[in-house]
């Protein structure tokens, strides 16, 4: 009878141990999302935007590399949505317009 106890209670210790896991796992996720939502947006004015020739809304840019119909949301590097802001992986801890541009530019690959 002793055995079937310690059986019993080995098995109710690894389902709590992998509930709990599973949910540290969930909440472990949750600030990720949350903090990309509340980059701050970079500025043109910015030390990288200004190396990399960032610009807010891809058609004012008067870079020569630029070619029309290239924006950040259609860019390898970038990860927001098609609209609004979004992260970039060039400009990290910054949300980037997704008009805007870059000379780092590359387009997905679809």
């Amino acid at each position: 009878m002793s055995h079937e106890k310690n059986i019993e209670s080995r098995r109710r210790f690894l389902k709590a141990a992998a509930g709990t896991a599973a949910v540290a796992a969930v909440i472990g996720t949750m600030p990720r999302l949350a903090r990309a939502a509340d980059l701050p947006h970079l500025a043109e004015s910015d030390a990288t935007a200004k190396a990399l020739g960032y610009v807010e809304d891809a058609n004012k840019s008067t870079d020569p590399k630029h070619t029309a119909g290239n924006n950040c949301a259609n860019c390898q590097f970038y990860s927001g949505a098609p609209t609004g802001y979004g992260p970039c992986q060039l400009f990290p801890g910054k949300a980037v317009n997704a008009k805007g541009w870059c000379v780092s530019h590359a387009t997905k690959k679809a």
